[in-house]
């Protein structure tokens, strides 16, 4: 039988690359670690890891054992997770959520969950995609509200075991201009019209997603400004330090703004949610997950073609309350 902290072992020397270094990291000694890898090998029959002047390599068995390795560390985590959940006092939801997102979906979600089940005690945390995955797969978030753009989703059948991924809705981006610039009146812009211009990005995530569509329009992408808060990015469009892609749940028509539909092929979001493949039901996690699929619905209704209002009060029509 393979013994689970060999694996945790392997896990380390894979992770930093040397016996040493994995040794620093597990507060064992180097002597200890090569000891584990020797017994590990010794019960595979198979080398797990090569020593050379430039590191370790893994062979193709040790690969997999290490794959094994973080399958049972999460499944670990998970029933850890579990086991305090089943000892609380009262049943406990944790969501992990990416900002824009969250402030547009959560709240109406979150209380029709709670008129439902007020029994539950909700913990929201803020986090980007990648980092919620592993949150919902260690079983420290019981789902995840996350995003992805142009590509495949953060979650991939076979790269993250364990993990769903359910599409939501759709979240076009749309050119945010000064009032005062050129291209203000125009209906639709191509990137191409904006090779003059500077760039503000209202998320770091953006820009490499934003240099793959200048270079199909065949522009540079010259960098004015890089925030983490697209109202702070629409600020600085508004002062003229800069033109920004927006998603459409994140404009903010009471600025002096002009925003303009991007000709196709249209940059959008998708947003959608990590779910934890469990044998058990998970009956608050199911709640709160449709409870997000019908709030989503309702608002893809109004995004669905990029001209439906920001919030469910605003007019009809494109979101360009400041003209």
């Amino acid at each position: 039988m393979i013994d689970v902290q060999r694996l945790r072992v392997l896990r380390a020397v894979a992770e930093h690359g040397s016996f040493n270094r994995a040794a620093g990291a597990l507060l064992l000694t180097p002597s200890a670690v090569s000891q584990h890898i020797a017994a590990l090998e010794r019960t595979v029959g198979h080398p797990v890891a090569v020593r050379s002047t430039r590191g370790v390599t893994l062979t193709e068995p040790g690969r997999l054992l290490v794959e094994a390795a973080e399958s049972i560390s999460a499944e670990l985590d998970q029933v850890r997770h579990a086991i305090d959940r089943l000892t609380a006092e009262r049943p406990r939801l944790t969501v992990a959520t990416f900002t824009s997102g969250g402030r547009h979906l959560l709240p109406a979600a979150l209380a029709r969950l709670v008129a439902e089940h007020p029994e539950v005690e909700l913990t929201v945390l803020e986090r980007e995609p990648e980092d919620a995955a592993a949150m919902v797969r260690g079983g420290a978030a019981d789902l995840a509200l996350a995003y992805h753009f142009g590509g495949p989703p953060p979650v991939r059948p076979g790269e993250r075991p364990g993990l769903d991924w359910v599409p939501l809705m759709e979240d076009p981006l749309w050119l945010v201009l000064p009032r005062g610039h050129r291209l203000a009146d125009r209906a639709s812009v191509s990137l191409a019209e904006l090779d003059a211009d500077r760039w503000v990005l209202g998320c770091l995530r953006t820009e490499a997603f934003l240099r793959r569509y200048t270079e199909l329009a065949g522009i540079d992408l010259r960098v004015a400004a890089s925030t983490t808060d697209y109202f702070f990015a629409q600020t600085l469009v508004a002062a003229g330090v800069g033109v920004s892609l927006i998603p459409h749940v994140s404009l903010a028509p009471a600025l002096e703004l002009a925003m303009v539909r991007i000709e196709h092929p249209r940059p959008a979001r998708h947003f959608g949610l990590i779910l934890p493949r469990r044998r058990r039901p998970q009956p608050y996690t199911q709640a709160l997950a449709a409870a997000l699929t019908a709030v989503a619905s309702a608002a893809a209704a109004g995004v669905q073609t990029g001209d439906g209002p920001v919030t469910p009060t605003a007019p009809d029509g494109p979101p360009n309350a400041a003209r």
